[in-house]
């Protein structure tokens, strides 16, 4: 297998594993990139661009990141707490007024950053067309009846956390998140990651498809336990309306999906691209701009919501925005914050260590939260840690 970039000494297993992804773990076509300290250790990429094709992987190629994307738009919100231009303890209501209906009037705007405000799903799903359209997103969700007290549980909004923060940045800035991300994150840190894929970028993303874990992978291809298996079997289930949310699901190698603005799910970064978000985070990348002050570190890997996660039907932590150690970053200090894709993409920092990590891949997996070929990635990143 041919694997192309550049490895610092140390961070050789790194690169051992992810040419073990290839060779044991199935992968088509992926990406790994980490930054210490703000300064890029491991850059690497090797397969094919699209899943189902054999044009090589190139060091720019970009893939959609599923709900990694969730990560990138909760900066969005923290960042503009840091300005002083919201306030998360303010009612969603004081930013959006027509949010204050069916019990959701006290809904704190930190609630929706830690999967607490209850409306994962909606009576009524959108069609894709339908949740293209920001105006029509943020009324299905304002006139949503919470399926829990706001604020008293939590439970993963797999897609309508779209809306619900895109509504927010919307009402707040007058821009779209897709926007305020190009102008005041990538931009200004030279991070390639796009909210909306311009049109003239089309030619650097990928097609991405389902893919299995070998056979032989053994004990990777683990089941997961029966109340979930049968949460998501279930149509009239929490778990399944939630994903449901967008019916039918959407096809990610549409342009016009790709084109849309869908902080949840359609996100689309190049592996350095996620790395370099992260690492600006917690830190100058490269000598440059830094985007989170220490306090607003705290506030993203601070617990917000922990234990049975109504919706994901396991238990979850969550920060603002954030998962936290062990669902996101299992391999890393307890101090790590960050988001995966289902199935595939991961994006996350580590304060402790100054690390920042982003894997993206074309093939997803049926996992949620721990993608083996990911998790093979952090067991080797750990290794070089240590030895270090």
């Amino acid at each position: 297998m041919d694997v192309h970039g550049t490895v610092t000494g140390g961070f050789e297993p790194v690169r051992e594993a992810f040419v073990r992804n290839f060779e044991a773990l199935g992968e088509r076509g992926a990406a790994v990139t980490v930054y210490r300290d703000g300064h890029k250790v491991v850059d690497l990429w090797g397969g094919a661009r699209d899943v189902d094709g054999t044009v090589p992987w190139e060091s720019r190629t970009a893939q959609i990141v599923r709900s990694a994307t969730k990560g990138v738009a909760a900066a969005v919100l923290l960042l503009l707490h840091q300005r002083g231009e919201l306030d998360l303890d303010a009612p969603v209501g004081a930013y959006w007024p027509e949010y204050k209906t069916a019990g959701k009037e006290r809904t704190p705007v930190r609630d929706l950053l830690a999967h607490r405000a209850g409306v994962p799903a909606l009576d009524r799903p959108l069609t894709p067309a339908e949740a293209a359209d920001p105006d029509l997103g943020a009324a299905a969700v304002a006139a949503q009846a919470p399926a829990w007290e706001p604020g008293s549980a939590h439970g993963y909004h797999a897609q309508t956390y779209s809306w619900l923060t895109g509504e927010v940045v919307r009402r707040v800035t007058g821009r779209s998140i897709g926007a305020w991300i190009a102008d005041e994150i990538a931009g200004p840190v030279g991070a390639d990651l796009w909210l909306g894929l311009p049109s003239a970028l089309a030619h650097r993303v990928g097609r991405v498809g389902q893919v299995d874990t070998p056979a032989h992978a053994g004990a990777l291809r683990t089941r997961p336990k029966r109340s979930v298996a049968d949460a998501y079997a279930d149509p009239a289930s929490l778990t399944r309306r939630a994903f449901a949310a967008i019916t039918p699901l959407p096809d990610e190698n549409d342009p016009a999906y790709r084109a849309a603005v869908l902080p949840a799910s359609n996100g689309i970064a190049t592996a350095d691209g996620l790395a370099r978000f992260y690492a600006a985070l917690i830190g100058e990348v490269d000598g440059g701009r830094r985007l989170f002050a220490p306090e607003t570190v705290e506030l993203a890997r601070g617990e917000r919501s922990v234990g049975a996660d109504r919706v994901l039907v396991v238990n979850t932590r969550f920060g603002l925005g954030y998962m936290l150690h062990g669902a996101a970053s299992p391999l890393l200090s307890p101090a790590s914050f960050g988001h995966p894709g289902r199935g595939g993409a991961l994006g996350l920092a580590d304060p402790d260590s100054g690390i920042a990590f982003g894997y993206v891949t074309n093939g997803f997996r049926t996992s949620v939260t721990a993608d083996p070929r990911a998790q093979a990635l952090l067991r080797a990143l750990r290794t070089a840690l240590t030895a270090a």
